[in-house]
């Protein structure tokens, strides 16, 4: 009779500490889990740890919040600078170009550089060179406006390309430094305890790593953005520039330079369709 109630007993205990032990694993596995995260390594770091997380973290902001701005304004400008080409070269006269500019402003390089060197020719042809920095021929003003206009808007294309170039160069060698710093302390942990093994030895040195990763993935879209950007950049300068060529042309001798833009139109010069008609009407003659 006895021996059946301790079995019993023992077979009561067994069920209750079955699920109890499976809990326990379950929190095990959690807290061990939790503990090699990387929200861990920040709470276990001092105050260098914290301050060079904070600072990748400010850099990863600054650097994505100038990605998605620049691309959307590039992509703007670059849309608006083809609409105002095409409208430009379209246009019957410089007054008409005036006018639409007036009416939409210069919203982009190319209408302002127009616009300057429209207003620029006629100012000095009216009044001529009034101020030191007018003097010289009409050619010459226009040219050193047209120039300066360029300027002005390389140096707005290029704003912002130095944070990233910054942060691309950067960022690897804060989460560096993070690791080191990671790694100097958990050594130092570890001398201090009774026991060294494995674990507790990969443990902190593993979570110190993770700074590296943290500055990689912070300069990793730096420098492909800075590239991209650059690379934009350069191929639109190139298109501004062969524009300010090809309108300086237009502006002194009244035509179009062919050569720095075939795909334009071609500006009509008089007598031509008389001449080419004579050249016709003189080869059917022979």
């Amino acid at each position: 009779m006895m021996q059946e109630i301790l079995q019993s007993a023992w077979v009561g205990l067994a069920q209750v500490a079955g699920p109890v032990a499976g809990q326990a694993a379950a929190t095990g596995a959690a807290a061990a889990q939790e503990a090699t995260g990387v929200l861990h390594f920040i709470q276990q770091s001092d105050a260098v740890g914290k301050s060079l997380f904070v600072i990748l973290a400010l850099m990863s902001v600054a650097s994505w919040y100038l990605i998605i701005v620049k691309g959307f304004l590039s992509f703007r400008l670059k849309r608006r600078s083809q609409s105002f080409m095409r409208d430009f070269w379209s246009a019957s006269s410089l007054e008409q170009v005036e006018n639409e500019i007036a009416t939409h402003g210069a919203r982009e390089p190319f209408a302002h550089l127009a616009s300057h060197a429209i207003h620029a020719q006629k100012h000095h042809t009216k009044y001529g060179a009034v101020r030191l920095e007018e003097k010289g021929s009409t050619d010459a003003f226009v040219s050193r406006i047209m120039r300066k206009v360029i300027d002005e808007e390389t140096a707005r294309l290029e704003n912002g390309l130095t944070l990233l170039a910054s942060v691309g160069s950067t960022a690897p060698f804060v989460g560096l430094f993070g690791t080191v710093w990671g790694v100097y302390h958990a050594l130092i942990n570890i001398g201090l305890s009774d026991g060294v093994t494995l674990n507790k030895i990969a443990g902190p040195v593993g979570e110190a790593l993770v700074m590296t990763g943290l500055g990689l993935a912070v300069a990793i879209p730096a420098v492909l953005a800075y590239n991209a950007f650059v690379r934009t950049n350069r191929v639109y300068l190139a298109q501004l520039d062969a524009f300010a060529h090809d309108l300086f042309t237009f502006l002194t001798t009244g035509q179009q330079v062919q050569e720095a833009q075939p795909v334009l139109r071609r500006v009509p010069s008089s007598g031509g369709g008389s001449a080419s008609s004579s050249a016709a009407a003189a080869k059917r003659e022979h």
